[in-house]
C-alpha cells in the first residue's frame, strides 16, 4: 500500500463560503452595555452527543487520510510488473512461436491471448471465436495445424492456437517489415504488426501508420506486456537453466531427433500409438544428463522403455513436471537422489523394446505426456 496520504486543502469556494466563519453578534457601540449574563454550562444533551460527534468526525476525517496501514499490501501492481500466473504447460509454445519470427517477442504474443480471450478457451458464439486465441473456422483453416502432434488440429487446444497465432502474426510482421523497407508505411514494427492484426494490413497501408482504428486494440494488449516480460529472458522465472527459449537443459547433446511427439507406428510392435516423448539420435553409451534440477522417483529396469529413470522436477506454477529417460545402456542415479539439471544419470543404450542405440526421452505434466520439443530445443527442432 503506498504511503502517501491524502492531502485536503481548501478550495477557493470553501475560503468564500460564511459558513466557513460563523458571523458574530456586534456589540452595542458606546461605553454602556447591559447587564452580562450568566454563562452556563454544557447541558446533559450536549454531554452525551459531543463525544459521539467528536468520535464520528474524527473517524471520518482518519478514513479519508487514508486509515489503517494494511497488513496485506495490495501488490497488484507488482504482480503485473513481472509474470503472469499462467498455465506453464503454455510457456514453452509461446516461446516457439514467437520464436519463427525476429519482431515477435512471447510477451506480446502472451500479451495478445490476454487481450483476446484472457486466456479463457470459451467459444464466442455471436462472433464465432473460438479458443484462447478467439479463431473463427475460417481464420482457423488458413492458419491452423496439429501442433502438437495429438492427431487433431483444433482452435480450442492451446498449443495449436498459440502456434497458429503465431504464425499470423509472423506473416503480417513479414508484410510491414516489406512495406516499411519501400518507404510505404512508418512507425515500430511491433505497433504496425499488432495494428494489421486488428484492422488488416490493407487498411495500415493506406494510412501510411498505425490507423486510428487501431489504437484502441494496440493500447490494450501494449498495456498487458509488461505482465508478461519474463517470459522473454533467457532463463524462465524458475531457474530451468535450458538455452534461450527452452525450460529444460538439453537431456543429450548434439539434439538430433529421429523419431517425434505424436501417433506413430511402432517399428517393432507394429502397433499404432501415441509415441509418448521425441528419440534423440545418439551412440551407445554417451553421457545422459538431467533436464532439470530434480529427485530421482524411478530407476530400473522395464520390459518396454528397458533401463529407465524418472525424474520428478516439483510444481511449476501449480503444475507437477517430470522427465523421463529411457533404453539406457546403465543407470547412474539412484531413487530418492537429489540431481541438478546438466548431472549426469546414466548412458545412451538400446534396452527395452529398441532399435538400437537412442535417448526416448519424454515430459510429463501434471501426469499427461506432452511434446517435448519446445521445452528443450529454442527453435523447436
Amino acid at each position: 500500500m503506498n504511503d502517501e496520504r491524502l492531502t485536503v486543502a481548501p478550495t477557493a469556494d470553501d475560503a468564500d463560503d460564511p459558513r466557513q466563519e460563523p458571523e458574530r453578534p456586534e456589540r452595542p457601540e458606546g461605553p454602556e452595555r447591559g447587564p452580562r449574563r450568566k454563562r452556563r454550562g454544557p447541558g446533559p444533551v450536549t454531554l452525551l452527543l459531543l463525544p459521539a460527534l467528536v468520535t464520528v468526525t474524527g473517524v471520518a476525517a482518519f478514513l479519508v487520510l487514508g486509515g489503517l496501514p494494511d497488513p496485506w499490501p495490495d501488490d497488484s501492481d507488482a504482480k503485473a510488473s513481472t509474470a503472469a500466473d499462467i498455465d506453464p504447460s503454455y510457456v514453452p509454445w509461446l516461446r516457439k512461436a514467437a520464436s519463427a519470427c525476429t519482431v515477435l517477442e512471447p510477451s506480446v504474443l502472451a500479451a495478445q491471448i490476454d487481450q483476446l480471450s484472457g486466456w479463457s478457451d470459451d467459444s464466442d458464439e455471436l462472433s464465432g471465436q473460438k479458443g484462447i486465441a478467439a479463431f473463427t473456422d475460417s481464420e482457423w483453416r488458413t492458419w491452423g495445424k496439429d501442433d502438437d502432434g495429438n492427431g487433431h488440429a483444433s482452435p480450442r487446444d492451446p498449443a495449436d492456437a498459440i502456434m497458429a497465432l503465431g504464425r499470423r502474426d509472423c506473416s503480417l510482421a513479414e508484410k510491414v517489415t516489406g512495406l516499411r523497407t519501400e518507404g510505404r508505411v512508418n512507425g515500430d514494427l511491433v505497433e504496425l504488426t499488432l495494428a494489421a492484426y486488428a484492422v488488416g494490413p490493407d487498411a495500415v497501408t493506406g494510412e501510411g501508420r498505425v490507423p486510428a482504428a487501431a489504437k484502441t486494440y494496440l493500447a490494450e494488449v501494449q498495456a498487458l506486456v509488461p505482465r508478461y516480460e519474463a517470459l522473454d529472458r533467457e532463463d524462465s522465472a524458475d531457474g530451468a537453466g535450458g538455452p534461450a527459449g527452452a525450460l529444460l537443459t538439453a537431456p543429450v547433446s548434439p539434439l538430433t531427433i529421429t523419431s517425434p511427439f505424436g501417433s506413430r507406428e511402432h517399428p517393432l510392435t507394429g502397433v499404432t500409438k501415441l509415441h509418448t516423448g521425441v528419440d534423440f539420435a545418439a551412440p551407445q553409451g554417451a553421457q545422459v544428463v538431467a533436464a532439470r534440477r530434480g529427485r530421482v522417483v524411478f530407476a530400473a529396469l522395464t520390459s518396454a522403455y528397458g533401463n529407465r529413470i524418472v525424474i520428478d522436477h516439483g510444481t511449476i506454477q501449480g503444475k507437477r513436471v517430470e522427465t523421463t529417460y529411457s533404453h539406457l545402456s546403465s543407470l547412474g542415479a539412484s531413487v530418492g537422489q537429489t540431481v541438478e539439471a546438466g548431472a549426469p544419470i546414466g548412458r545412451v543404450g538400446s534396452t527395452g523394446l529398441s532399435t538400437g542405440p537412442h535417448l526416448h526421452f519424454e515430459v510429463i505434466l501434471d501426469g499427461y505426456y506432452t511434446d517435448p520439443r519446445p521445452w528443450v530445443v529454442a527453435n523447436g527442432v
